[in-house]
């Protein structure tokens, strides 16, 4: 099921949509007999309590008082229900009689549910309370998130004010009984089955370090939890890994940004000595345009291809939502890219070879600059590099549905990012540095050569595919690399991640014969 009109990112319906479809995915897993069932279980048992509690304290209140109490009725009949049918789950075991029979209660009471929420109960919703109501319905449903119990309460009130204390009450208690339990360190892991041992050794590295879901987080309170790098400098440490990978040098400079201000540009270069002025590769950081910057996981990066290309690696630390929504980052970007070529060779860089490229939003402004440059008449970038991008603000393609529930990023974080990113700003989703898919054959036909780098855990997967397809049909010399069994956010990890060694290497090598220096 699916809701069969449009939303906004943050609008609450969208946001309960989300939740259905990531809990739907854990559903298919246990039903097909992979992955870790007691952990898929306790995810699922988690994120139904956070979400029965935000639509028992801010949607069903509203419901009688609009005409809806049949509706409101059933609802909290079925949230009753499914409270019991988690109680049980959580005090038996995997295999015994008492936790299958739940188990299987439990997906045909969740999805009717579901049909009956996304098909009638929320789009009548929207029509009474209006389409205006949503976003403050949704911001209402994050914070009521953040404040609720861990753990099912079938016996607490279920509704308004009176659920709030009890949920207040509650949770310190749940807590506690979490961190006894281990339950907290298994949160954040992917116990699907479909990641292979060392892409899972890092997932199960980063839920150990205990984070909070990063998707019902103020942007403040998410920036502040550990990240994709924390993760592997886990893994590294557990194996002996020393790190970070040397280079000749890093230096910090400070440049313009797009606003007449300043940001951090973090320059990379090779060791040795250099015959002459060396190519320059402007990479770009992910994080939603709201989490992470240059200090983060793309650090690692930036030192592989600068080793495995000889060229300078330039990293603009860009301007981030909601502080500074789009097309703040965009802007930034650009006026890094336009700063580095007029100063390339301050940096010892020729400014006839520089190549751009990024992860995730980064994947997204690399081939948006490009666009942008062609537009005004400038130099476009020798090959750009596109790994997991986002390519358009839609929710695209069947990746959407199969890596809804995978971690780092699952579907219910994308839409917290783009609520941030495009915060006041809905329309931004359809400009063309966004709605990359929704390119002119002329338009695709403007971009480098490219590399487009994707991977199977991943709710972008689709999208960075069909922009591929787009390009080369543009008659764009193009070149896309899918990697099976890892997960968004895996390409800087090669110290401890065989594939993401090889992807690094794919990227250099991309880089390099655009360079006229490759092996």
């Amino acid at each position: 099921m699916a809701l069969t009109y449009p939303t906004q990112p943050g609008d609450i319906d969208h946001l309960i949509a989300d939740d259905h479809a990531a809990v739907e995915r854990q559903f298919q897993h246990l039903e097909a007999g992979r992955g870790n069932r007691r952990v898929l279980v306790d995810q699922i048992s988690l994120q139904l309590g956070l979400h029965a509690f935000a639509e028992e304290t801010v949607l069903y209140p509203i419901w009688p008082e609009i005409g809806m109490t049949d509706e409101h009725e059933d609802a909290e009949h079925e949230h009753q229900r499914i409270k019991e049918l988690l109680v049980v789950l959580g005090r038996t075991e995997p295999g015994e009689t008492e936790f299958e029979q739940a188990l299987s209660d439990l997906i045909g009471l969740v999805r009717h549910h579901v049909q009956d929420e996304e098909g009638e109960e929320l789009p009548e919703f929207r029509s009474k309370a209006g389409p205006e109501r949503m976003a403050e319905l949704g911001k209402e449903f994050l914070a009521a998130k953040r404040q609720a119990p861990t753990r099912p309460h079938p016996h607490a009130p279920d509704e308004g004010i009176a659920e709030r204390i009890a949920g207040f009450l509650a949770k310190p208690v749940d807590q506690v009984r979490d961190m006894l339990s281990g339950k907290q360190k298994e949160g954040a892991t992917d116990p699907s089955g479909l990641l292979d041992p060392q892409a899972q050794a890092i997932v199960d590295a980063h839920s150990s370090l205990g984070p909070l879901p990063f998707e019902i987080l103020t942007p403040d309170q998410a920036r502040k939890q550990p990240g994709p790098k924390a993760a592997v400098q886990k893994v590294m440490a557990e194996r002996g890994i020393e790190g970070p990978e040397p280079v000749g040098s890093v230096d910090d400079v400070l440049i313009p940004d797009g606003a007449g201000g300043q940001q951090r540009l973090r320059v990379y270069k090779p060791a040795g000595t250099w015959p002459g002025a060396l190519p320059i590769i402007m990479w770009i950081h992910g994080g939603g345009w709201v989490l992470f910057d240059i200090d983060d996981h793309y650090d690692d990066s930036c030192r592989g291809l600068c080793n495995k290309t000889g060229a300078i690696v330039v990293t603009p630390d860009y301007r981030r939502a909601p502080e500074a929504v789009f097309p703040a980052s965009h802007d930034d970007v650009l006026t890094a890219w336009t700063w580095v070529r007029e100063n390339a060779a301050v940096l010892g860089g020729d400014p006839a070879r520089m190549a751009i490229g990024g992860e995730s939003v980064g994947g997204n402004m690399a081939p948006a600059t490009a666009l942008t440059l062609a537009a005004n008449d400038q130099p476009v970038p020798l090959a750009q590099v596109c790994v997991y991008p986002l390519t358009t603000g839609e929710q695209f393609g069947e990746s959407m549905e199969d890596a809804a529930d995978a971690r780092p990023l699952n579907r219910p974080l994308l839409s917290w990012m783009a609520m941030h990113a495009f915060e006041g700003k809905p329309e931004a989703a359809q400009d063309p540095r966004i709605a990359l898919l929704d390119w002119t054959p002329a338009q695709r036909a403007l971009m480098p050569p490219t590399l487009v780098i994707t991977d199977e855990r991943d709710v972008l997967r689709s999208q960075g595919q069909q922009f591929a397809r787009d390009l080369e049909a543009a008659g764009v010399p193009t070149t896309h690399r899918y990697y099976e069994g890892v997960m968004h956010e895996f390409f800087g990890a090669a110290a401890v991640l065989d594939k993401a060694e090889q992807a690094q290497q794919e990227a250099a090598q991309h880089f390099r014969r655009a360079f006229g220096t490759a092996a």
